[in-house]
């Protein structure tokens, strides 16, 4: 008899119910190809929204019933995450991608944590978990995650900076060879990269100790770039990604660039694959049917194609 291949679960969360979240997870499963051996588990609540029902009558006739699940929660959507991660962790499912969800949200469920990555970490007990965003003009991985901008320099440590070095040497080996073969740039935390300890000495001193790390650990980095140089449009081709030391700073330019086509975000250090949208929950145009569902199919690729080839994360 001929070997059966077991179907690939992706388990999706669909975010606020008053966001784009669903709008953008039914949009991208209409654009999915259909194959026999995958399979999707929207986590979502019960009720659909009148501006989405001819949508979800589109998923339900494309894809037979074994192939899209709809688990209704009357839960909050943090508890979606909970139990999605709880589920690849049992193996019951084998990637997660997430839509949009507000941080007002998870505070007022109560659960522990600012954003998705804070929650997965948790769950997880995952020592140190980074936001990575891949593009198709150029990828970014920061060294900090979702705290104020007065924290920034007490918290970029020699270990933070080791530890982002080396998850953005882990994602730069899943890219393409024609940009995994390229150094990986660390973006300055100063002005003018800190001009020689004139404004700010992280670079001379923090910054260098930590290319000295990459070196002996021979992972190909290069840097501190000035950082309002970085992302000129000539300067994409050549790194692998950006290692950026706060959020904005490597989030503006990239979602400037991708906008909601083609970026997505991917946690690195946590057991399992996750993906995600690079855009946020968009509540001015929730009922609205104008959502642009391009992230949130490409974070869907993005969770097939990593998690068949990195059953236990990056």
């Amino acid at each position: 008899m001929p070997k059966v291949t077991p179907s690939f679960k992706i388990a999706i969360t669909t975010g606020d119910s008053d966001g784009i979240g669903l709008e953008v997870t039914l949009k991208s499963l209409l654009l999915m190809p259909i194959k026999s051996n995958v399979q999707y588990f929207v986590f979502r609540q019960p009720s659909t929204p009148r501006s989405l029902v001819k949508t979800e009558q589109a998923v339900l006739r494309r894809f037979n019933s074994d192939k899209v699940h709809f688990m209704h929660r009357n839960t909050a959507p943090p508890y979606w995450v909970h139990e999605a991660a709880e589920g690849c962790l049992l193996k019951k499912f084998d990637a997660l991608a997430t839509a949009p969800m507000s941080k007002e949200i998870i505070r007022a469920s109560g659960v522990r944590g600012i954003g998705h990555t804070d929650i997965l970490k948790n769950i997880t007990s995952s020592k140190s978990v980074h936001m990575a965003f891949l593009g198709n003009r150029f990828n970014v991985l920061l060294a900090t995650g979702h705290i104020p901008i007065s924290s920034v320099s007490k918290c970029l440590t020699l270990s933070a900076l080791k530890a982002s070095i080396v998850a953005a040497n882990k994602v730069r080996l899943l890219l393409p060879k024609n940009k995994s073969k390229k150094n990986i740039a660390l973006v300055g935390l100063n002005p003018h990269a800190g001009e020689g300890g004139i404004i700010g000495r992280e670079e001379s001193r923090l910054f260098q100790r930590a290319l000295t790390f990459a070196k002996i650990n021979k992972i190909p980095l290069i840097g501190p770039l000035v950082p309002d140089a970085a992302f000129f449009e000539e300067n994409w081709a050549k790194y692998s990604l950006y290692i950026t030391p706060y959020h904005d700073q490597g989030l503006i330019p990239f979602k400037m660039i991708h906008g909601r086509d083609s970026g997505i975000h991917l946690s690195v250090g946590l057991p399992f694959i996750r993906t995600s949208v690079d855009h946020g929950t968009a509540k001015d145009i929730f009922g609205k049917n104008m959502a642009n569902a391009h992230s949130m199919a490409e974070a869907l690729i993005w969770a097939e194609t990593l998690g068949k080839r990195n059953k236990h994360g990056i």
